[in-house]
């Protein structure tokens, strides 16, 4: 119902920065949110930020200050600009969607889909 295809990413230097981008497509009729997260193997999945319809954001205090989210509405696409990158940043970051989509004739589905992931790798 929604296809997330993610780009960006991939290896940096401590201190540098990378972008990540994230397009929705599909039978969508809104996206009430978009975001990602990152993990680490034996690591829990964590949340990194958030943005929704109305561009209010939330950031995982590990983050905050250091990336920043935005989104195009109309073209169903979140970015997420990483700066000042540290080691522990290193993960696979996943773009996900909380997306309201057409079913059928008077039936719609609210859930949220998933991107495959794509890594991001800090260098000290």
């Amino acid at each position: 119902q929604v296809q997330l295809v993610e780009s960006g990413g991939g290896m940096v230097q401590t201190g540098g920065s990378l972008s990540l981008s994230c397009a929705a497509s599909g039978t969508i009729v809104s996206i009430l949110k978009m975001g990602w997260y990152r993990q680490t193997p034996g690591k829990q999945r964590e949340l990194v930020g958030s943005i929704n319809i109305r561009g209010s954001t939330n950031y995982a205090d590990s983050v905050k200050g250091r990336f920043t989210l935005s989104r195009d509405n109309a073209k169903n696409i979140v970015s997420l600009q990483m700066d000042s990158l540290k080691p522990e940043d290193t993960a696979v970051y996943s773009c996900y969607a909380e997306s309201v989509t057409y079913v059928s004739q008077y039936q719609y589905y609210t859930g949220d889909f998933w991107g495959q992931g794509t890594q991001v790798t800090v260098s000290s």
